[in-house]
């Protein structure tokens, strides 16, 4: 698959490559091999995983039982065992911090505002990759420490879809409106951003304190 890297693990007494496609998941033509889990197999798949991409307790634990299940078809019995293996795992590794879901969260959701995402659609994204609502609302409310976060990302928003004081010819101000809305901001929002003529204003408008 394009854009996928091979990464090596040791699968019990054989070598075998499995790939990461770009969304973090085991891309489905990786070869595969069937047969017992062991704890250390499980433990390889996902330091493999980790050395590449961060991700919540749960986004990993996803990650480990879909590959296990590709491995051990409909064998409850023997997924059952994994599932065991793999909460142990992920116990330890929150403890020991390599597993961190407020710091994952925290990431997640200052990269979403950086381009353009509503707080919605992070809030949304957070939830999907396994992020409980607490660390997700953490996340969220740290954003609004010095200004207004939905503000800013509708900002970035603008920027990147070439909107308002960023088109680049005349704007058809309700077709502004509607992109604006299915991103999930608010129409407040969007015209607060589409009342500014300049890029300059649009900066001014994000450095504004938060209330």
């Amino acid at each position: 698959m394009a854009g996928s890297t091979p990464v090596i693990v040791e699968d019990n007494d054989a070598a075998i490559s499995y790939q990461f496609c770009d969304d973090g998941m085991f891309c489905a033509g990786a070869p595969m091999k069937s047969g017992p889990i062991d704890a250390a197999l499980i433990e390889r798949w996902a330091l493999a995983y980790l050395g590449r991409y961060a991700n919540s307790a749960e986004g990993l634990q996803r990650i480990l039982m879909r590959r296990a299940r590709k491995r051990l078809g409909e064998d409850r019995e023997a997924l059952g065992d994994v599932a065991a293996v793999v909460d142990a795992l992920l116990a330890r590794y929150q403890t020991s911090g390599l597993v961190d879901d407020a710091a994952f969260a925290g990431a997640r959701a200052r990269a979403g505002l950086r381009r353009g995402q509503s707080l919605r659609t992070i809030r949304a994204g957070l939830a999907a990759k396994g992020v409980g609502a607490e660390d997700a609302a953490a996340a969220l409310d740290a954003l609004a420490e010095d200004r207004d976060p939905e503000v800013a990302a509708a900002c970035a928003f603008a920027r990147r879809r070439r909107l308002g004081p960023f088109s680049r010819g005349p704007a058809d101000r309700k077709k502004e409106l509607a992109t604006f809305a299915r991103a999930g901001f608010s129409r407040a929002t969007a015209e607060a951003v589409l009342a500014c003529g300049t890029a300059e204003e649009v900066e001014a408008l994000v450095a504004a304190p938060n209330e």
